[in-house]
């Protein structure tokens, strides 16, 4: 099964520390080597960022910084683990890695098993 752990942490306008990258490095490379780790990302500070939403028919575009937002999504892991109580041992692992307060939200990806016989397909644009 396919998880994705969502990590939210309340925005710092600091990359992380040469520390928290090493930290973070060595689970990522533990991770990829087991065979749990399927892909990663961090996310740029919410100031680069713009929101697209849909309210009524009408798109409204509003750039960031979002103040209104107290947690902001801070990065991704997506895994292949056997049972969601695997994928919540590594989020929890992750979380004593790093050197900040936040929250990882585990979230159990679509795929044909578990929608219907039919995964959503997206392809990127380069394929």
């Amino acid at each position: 099964m396919r998880f994705m752990s969502i990590y939210r942490s309340v925005e710092k306008n600091r990359p992380p520390t040469v520390e928290e990258m090493t930290r973070m490095g060595a689970l990522t490379e533990e991770m990829t080597k087991k065979g749990v780790l399927i892909a990663t990302g961090g996310c740029m500070p919410s100031f680069l960022g713009a929101r697209v939403r849909a309210k009524g028919g009408k798109l409204t575009v509003t750039d960031g910084p979002f103040t209104e937002t107290k947690e902001i999504v801070g990065g991704f892991a997506i895994m292949e683990c056997a049972s969601k109580a695997e994928a919540i041992e590594l989020a929890k692992t992750f979380l004593k890695c790093i050197d900040e307060d936040g929250e990882c939200e585990v979230r159990q990806m679509g795929d044909e098993a578990n929608c219907g016989g039919t995964a959503p397909v997206f392809e990127s644009a380069a394929a």
